[in-house]
């Protein structure tokens, strides 16, 4: 069974694109990132056009960011002036990366781009887990303790215009976190994810933020983000389809439910090497795609409109005559999503938390 989209003109099969967005999901709540950098290209590797795929899970990240900051926001755990300052820089970063995305597409080079861009991503973070996955194990085997200096200071930590973060209980440069978010926002805007990876270990490490108010302020840079990365891509090339973004969130979401059940049982350390081979296969797949792989010359399909359903029909002409509204429809599409998975978990929470004392 196979579904047509109808802004990205292509045929997916969407029991492939939701057993493989939860796949995707559960890898993302047991390890607390996002799943963009795996799930973008899966997407490509399934037929969908990079352009379209960076767009789109784009907006899947939307959604389920919109989740799970709900989720921190009712528990409390959330620090929002170093998010709104993360938040600054991300803003910069996005606009610049859009126009390094417009620059390369004018060109017609894009594809080519993004498939390198992920080649290279890939394969660095697959190799800096795996060893730090290795050495852990490893440790752990010959029963090693080691001693970590408590404060270690970067070049960054001397930049000027200091300020106080109360929730955190930090006193640092403005700077930090917002060069950070430039980082974070321009890799977001050419990849379509939402930069986790490297915003969860730099708050940690760098930022030096209390570990409980990590994932719930990554979660909220990641809203910022990921609105400004939908809406440009929707606004300026049209790439946006709710069709695929629907599949992609209901699988995501899923998922993400079953990871983070998982990751309170099992141990990372055996896990966070296999996520990393799995990173480096998925580059290696890339590379070999990019760069040996015979490419049949891509068949346009032409569906006629008098085949599309009307959903389809609606989706396509939405997008075409009213590029702006369209747009934002998707950002509060994905929001409406996000939030009322957040409630529909807290409520069966709650409901067996009320079971359990009854029994």
């Amino acid at each position: 069974m196979e579904v047509f989209l109808p802004i990205a003109q292509v045929f997916v099969n969407p029991i492939e694109i939701l057993l493989l967005s939860a796949i995707v999901g559960v890898l993302s709540g047991l390890f607390g990132v996002g799943g963009g950098f795996l799930m973008t290209p899966f997407l490509i590797f399934l037929g969908v056009p990079p352009a379209y795929a960076v767009a789109n899970e784009a907006n899947n990240i939307l959604a389920t960011s919109v989740s799970g900051s709900t989720t921190h926001y009712l528990k409390d755990t959330l620090d929002y002036k170093m998010g709104l300052m993360i938040v600054v820089g991300g803003v910069i970063g996005t606009s610049i990366g859009i126009y390094t995305f417009t620059y390369f597409q004018d060109l017609g080079k894009i594809d080519t781009v993004i498939s390198l861009a992920y080649m290279y991503i890939l394969a660095i973070i697959g190799t800096l887990m795996l060893v730090e996955s290795l050495g852990e194990i490893d440790k752990a085997k010959r029963n090693l303790i080691e001693k970590k200096k408590l404060h270690v200071h970067y070049w960054i930590h001397g930049l000027p215009f200091r300020m106080r973060f109360p929730k955190s209980k930090l006193y640092e440069s403005a700077f930090t976190p917002i060069i950070i978010g430039f980082l974070v926002g321009f890799i977001a805007a050419i990849m379509g994810i939402g930069g986790a990876f490297i915003l969860v270990p730099a708050m940690i490490y760098i930022i030096k933020m209390p570990t409980k108010l990590v994932p719930g302020t990554s979660l909220f840079v990641t809203i910022f983000v990921s609105v400004i990365v939908t809406f440009l891509h929707s606004f300026n090339y049209g790439s946006i389809d709710l069709m695929l973004v629907f599949m992609l969130v209901v699988g995501s979401i899923i998922g993400v439910q079953v990871g983070q059940k998982l990751g309170e049982k099992v141990n990372s350390s055996g896990l966070r090497a296999l996520l990393a081979i799995l990173l480096l296969v998925v580059g290696i797949a890339i590379a070999y795609d990019t760069f040996f792989a015979e490419h049949a010359k891509l068949k346009v399909n032409k569906v006629l409109d008098a085949d599309l359903n009307f959903f389809s029909l609606f989706i396509q002409k939405f997008s075409k005559e009213m590029p702006f509204f369209y747009g934002l429809f998707s950002i509060l599409f994905a929001v409406f999503l996000g939030v009322a998975a957040a409630f529909i978990r807290r409520f069966v929470s709650n409901f067996k938390k009320k079971m359990a004392v009854k029994s």
